[in-house]
């Protein structure tokens, strides 16, 4: 990188409520965030959000009569920009750009408007503009009558990531003084799950920690949904107010050998991970967030590909997916979050089920890992100072 990068605000919406004090709090408890949902005369668990946040969202959607008609994902995306804008102090500051994607998009109202199809052969007259995936930026935008530029993109599970990468490319290109970058998500719909399901990859049991995430020892897979969003507001420099600062950006792709799949040595976490810590010793990272899914091949690829950038000194471990679930184009953000209040409250997060003997002293640098459908990976280095 060739500057430093500072965010200066965060918001959020997801299973673990809206304000930060509440969310940390959430945080340091050994609950999650998992609730049983009937499909098909079939309960299946999922990550909603909680009653606090359905609440507020609910409130955003009545309070002006367009909003009624926005997907879940788009106000998702309002809400948590508006926390975050209002946490970075850009209250009287409309010149900032905005890149907020989504892996699915608009998943409710694309399942309700298809079907009306399907059953009466036409469609509603906003069927196509309130399903685009433009509409989360551009509605955000919108909201916060902002007059810098408006992207939407898709990278599956690592778009927030990726939204972020632009964010800072925009800002060290010195076309844009500030941007916000975030993703947002509301997969939890019959098709969206049944497609998960599909891939066998969905957690079946019941247990006390339905998704196992980063148990490496596992014997079935048990990735489960969680819906949310959240967005960060970046500055370039060193802003003395920053919540934290990005000293480091990685990506990478590996060669598709299956829609889904990722190399078993995560070859794609390695060279994002290598990149993003160039200029920076290994031994100098206290702890990663890492992507993980809790699928068996996929935690495993990525702890893989974590031994061979670290070796015999390995950095605390942790990840939110055993709490909320994955979000999708919204999970790396939701991680990205997770660093920035274990940097704040320099306290480590440690996952319950898991026998935690490495814990940091000091919480200084931290990566935090996405990937996405077919080997898509990003790797960010957050610093306190």
């Amino acid at each position: 990188m060739h500057d430093c990068i500072s965010i200066t605000g965060l918001g959020s919406v997801s299973p673990l409520g809206i304000a930060q004090a509440e969310i940390w709090k959430h945080y340091t408890e050994s609950t999650h965030g998992f609730h049983t949902y009937t499909i098909h005369n079939k309960k299946v668990y999922t990550a909603p959000l909680s009653a606090v946040a359905k609440g507020t969202v609910e409130a955003l959607k009545n309070s002006n009569s367009k909003y009624k008609n926005l997907d879940d994902s788009v106000l998702y995306a309002i809400l948590a920009t508006r926390i975050a804008v209002e946490n970075a102090g850009w209250n009287d500051d409309n010149d900032f750009g905005i890149n907020i994607g989504s892996s699915r998009g608009a998943t409710t109202l694309f399942e309700k408007y298809h079907k009306d199809f399907l059953e009466n052969q036409h469609t509603q007259t906003l069927s196509s503009p309130t399903t685009t995936l433009g509409n989360i930026s551009s509605w955000v935008a919108h909201d916060l009558q902002t007059t810098g530029p408006q992207i939407s993109h898709s990278i599956t599970c690592s778009t927030a990531l990726h939204a972020l990468l632009n964010g800072i490319a925009w800002l060290q290109s010195g076309m844009a003084k500030k941007f916000v970058v975030g993703g947002s998500e509301a997969p939890l719909t019959p098709f969206t799950i049944a497609q998960m399901q599909a891939l066998h990859i969905y957690a079946k049991k019941e247990a006390d920690y339905p998704c196992l995430s980063l148990d490496l020892e596992k014997k079935r897979n048990t990735m489960i949904l969680g819906e949310g969003a959240a967005s960060i507001c970046l500055e370039k420099g060193e802003k003395q107010h920053a919540l934290a600062k990005i000293r480091g950006i990685g990506y990478a792709t590996e060669i598709l050998k299956h829609n889904t799949s990722i190399s078993a040595e995560g070859i794609c976490f390695e060279k994002s991970m290598r990149l993003a810590l160039q200029g920076h010793s290994p031994e100098e990272v206290d702890a990663v967030v890492l992507h993980a899914p809790g699928t068996i091949k996929g935690d495993l690829a990525e702890y893989q590909a974590i031994k061979k950038i670290f070796c015999n000194k390995m950095p605390s471990l942790t990840t939110n997916k055993w709490k909320i679930g994955h979000t999708f184009g919204a999970s790396g953000m939701l991680s990205v979050e997770l660093a920035i209040l274990m940097i704040q409250q320099q306290q480590f997060i440690s996952i319950p089920y898991l026998d935690e003997r490495n814990i940091p002293q000091k919480l200084n640098k931290i990566l935090v890992n996405a990937v996405g459908f077919g080997g898509n990976a990003v790797s960010v280095l957050l610093c306190k100072d």
